[in-house]
């Protein structure tokens, strides 16, 4: 084979090779994108909270920083229970058909003094509901004041682990560990003791992070 024709397959090997290389590129990137649905409540609508400052808008920016080709549609609703989140589930998946879905819900359940057995089952339809919609499902767990009694205030607190390793979900021990459980707490929420302040809500994104990232 003369020289000419060595040059060709070269040229030939190299086109090639850098046409794969191109179309694997373009699949990893396709791979990383994501749409994550966070069916939440005051604590991830930013309830009190200068607009762009809460956990879940940092999570977009987060996507970005790691170079993941993502949306985060944020449907959360200050005074949502599970029982409305549970009804409002079914449009927003055929609508934005999410990859991920991120349930933060229970806390007014508990203020309300609904039922746990009711809080379960809405949540076990709505991990079901995103499941079967194709979508990884993160779990958020919340605990209540001990002034709730000692057995509701386990059981509460258990209901999320308990649903995660039935349903074999991502899980989110305790959306405020971090803030809530500080020796200094008072200085990290508004003036209703609930809502954290804007400088809480980087602590409740890596708080979600640790279960969403591995999944994306």
């Amino acid at each position: 084979m003369n020289q000419t024709k060595l040059d060709f397959k070269r040229r030939a090997l190299i086109l090639a090779a850098t046409g794969l290389l191109a179309t694997t590129t373009s699949l990893q990137a396709k791979a990383r994108a994501c749409t994550i649905l966070v069916m939440g409540d005051s604590l991830s609508a930013e309830y009190g909270l200068p607009r762009g400052t809460g956990w879940v808008n940092l999570l977009q920016a987060r996507l970005k920083d790691k170079g993941l080709a993502g949306e985060v549609i944020n449907a959360s609703i200050s005074g949502e229970t599970t029982s409305g989140g549970r009804t409002r589930l079914a449009p927003l998946l055929q609508q934005h058909k999410p990859t991920h879905v991120v349930i933060e819900l229970g806390a007014n359940d508990a203020l309300r003094g609904l039922s746990l057995k009711s809080s379960r089952g809405n949540l076990l339809a709505m991990i079901q509901a995103s499941q079967q919609a194709g979508a990884q499902v993160v779990l958020v767990g919340m605990m209540v004041p001990p002034n709730y009694g000692k057995r509701y205030t386990d059981d509460f607190a258990a209901m999320f682990g308990q649903l995660a390793k039935e349903k074999h979900t991502a899980l989110v021990p305790f959306l405020l560990k971090g803030i809530a459980d500080r020796p200094d707490a008072r200085d990290w929420f508004q003036a209703d003791g609930i809502h954290p302040l804007p400088k809480g809500h980087p602590i409740m994104l890596d708080q979600v992070w640790a279960a969403l990232q591995p999944l994306l």
